[in-house]
């Protein structure tokens, strides 16, 4: 999926156009933002990371959750050929399917239940579009950032089905990491946790997690209580490390669906803007020329009819790092 942000991420520190977050005991509440997606069809995403309050939890630096979208009436999704470097993206749907193309060769499908996991590392380019099958498009698209000994591996792309687990009312699906004694073999540079959570109707679940990790609970659909914060759909929960056992409640009578992303605190500064991650002003400079020159770094999309999305404007003024807060 492809950052269209008119104003970069890095540009927008203490912007009003961010959402204030809540603190609530050990849970901080995250709201979205609204941002349409580039392309011949633009197409509106809940963006919870990054923003003012937060840039990561463990690695994870980035959150779009979009859906359920009618196809039949907005056209669905349609992201044409665009870089990417130093992260891994993960693609999971709830509904629907997108058809995936990139430079290394891949031509998948992603689907409900079912991981896309791509590495970008020094540089990648791919596709995504929602196929004639789809009628509701619904789901999410994550970024990892990739520590700065990996930020240049080779490109890569897994696919893995993860069983889904049936624990205390709950039906968990773990697509990376480990949880609820279910372990995914994909493989990520840092210690990452994520995984689908449902919970029947009213159920409460107890969740054994490492307490070295931060988490981040999204939730899709139904009102769910994590510990003793009420998160509403699309709202995302993070809570600190230190905690061993996560707490969730649904306090809806329809079955509540969520996204638990954690992960070990990432003590690096990154520097997004577009696509791409780097550590410098001028990774990213770099970055968008070999894009805009059509370089080797990126590959070539094969099968997608169209043409590839040109990179934005970069904004006059030096694109800052970006860090997490200063734990308490």
């Amino acid at each position: 999926m492809s950052d269209a942000e008119t104003a970069p991420v890095g540009m927008r520190c203490g912007s009003a156009e961010d959402k204030e977050r809540s603190s609530v005991g050990q849970v901080d509440v995250l709201t979205p933002r609204d941002v349409p997606l580039g392309g011949p069809r633009a197409m509106t995403v809940r963006r919870t990371l990054p923003q003012r309050a937060r840039t990561l939890i463990g690695a994870w630096c980035f959150a779009d959750h979009y859906g359920p979208d009618d196809v039949a009436r907005t056209g669905g999704m349609d992201v044409a050929p665009h870089p990417h470097t130093g992260l891994q993206t993960v693609s999971w749907l709830f509904s629907g399917e997108i058809e995936h193309r990139d430079s290394i060769g891949s031509h998948a499908y992603v689907r409900p239940g079912e991981l896309n996991l791509m590495t970008g590392g020094h540089g990648i380019s791919h596709s995504e579009t929602s196929t004639a099958r789809t009628t509701v498009l619904h789901g999410v698209q994550l970024w990892v950032a990739l520590p700065e000994r990996h930020r240049h591996t080779a490109r890569d792309f897994q696919h893995h089905v993860p069983a889904p687990v049936r624990i205390d009312g709950a039906e968990i699906r773990v697509f990376l990491g480990s949880l609820a004694g279910d372990v995914s073999p994909v493989r990520t540079f840092t210690p990452l946790l994520g995984a689908e959570v449902v919970l029947e109707p009213r159920a409460s679940l107890a969740l054994p997690v490492d307490a070295d990790f931060e988490h981040g609970l999204l939730v899709d659909r139904g009102d769910v209580r994590l510990t003793e914060t009420l998160l509403r759909p699309a709202e995302l929960g993070y809570v600190h490390p230190g905690v061993s056992t996560l707490t969730l409640h649904n306090e809806s009578d329809e079955p509540a669906r969520t996204i638990l992303l954690g992960g070990p605190p990432f003590e690096e500064e990154i520097v997004m803007w577009w696509n791409f991650i780097g550590r410098s002003h001028e990774d990213i400079v770099r970055a968008r020329e070999e894009w805009e020159s059509a370089s080797d770094r990126f590959g070539a999309v094969e099968g997608y009819p169209g043409d590839r999305l040109p990179a934005p404007v970069l904004p006059n003024a030096t694109i800052a790092p970006r860090r997490n807060p200063p734990r308490r």
